[in-house]
């Protein structure tokens, strides 16, 4: 197996950073599809995320791969705590206690029961969140791509301005 030493490492990020800086499209669209992501990403549906994030980007007009991009806000560390926050705001919005969910557990029903109570408030909870967060992601993320496309015309300019 090749170790990856950290010149190596610095060219792929380089890389990736310079994908990011060709994505297609005005910076409105991009910031759409990062806010498409970002929403998709809150859903505790692995494996549909980014099916949802590319959807929701179609429907807004937003850069489909920047939406498939960020739907990785939820990744193997994260998905803990997010999806324990989107459960809470859940269940704010709904009432009631976490340990109603979890108390008659020595029945069928009572497990059916809590897969159905923690689903609908796991899921409210994963659309608020997600709707702040997209429109948040949104409106931090257009003035920023904004900056970074502009100090890129910037830098070309110069470049041909130099005989």
């Amino acid at each position: 197996m090749r170790k990856i030493t950290q010149p190596q490492w610095r060219r792929q990020l380089r890389y990736v950073y310079l994908r990011f800086l060709r994505l297609q499209g005005s910076p409105e669209q991009l910031a759409r599809g990062l806010a498409s992501g970002v929403f998709s990403g809150c859903y505790p549906l692995f494996g549909f995320q980014i099916i949802i994030g590319v959807g929701v980007a179609t429907v807004l007009r937003g850069n489909r791969i920047m939406a498939a991009a960020a739907t990785w806000v939820s990744n193997p560390l994260t998905y803990v705590p997010i999806f324990a926050f989107n459960y809470q705001v859940g269940l704010w919005l709904l009432g009631g206690s976490a340990t109603e969910a979890f108390q008659d557990l020595d029945s069928l029903k009572g497990w059916m029961d809590m897969g159905t109570e923690v689903s609908v408030r796991l899921m409210l909870g994963s659309t608020v969140v997600g709707v702040v967060a997209g429109v948040l992601s949104y409106f931090g993320g257009l003035p920023l791509i904004r900056r970074v496309r502009s100090r890129q015309i910037a830098r070309m300019q110069r470049k041909l301005e130099q005989p």
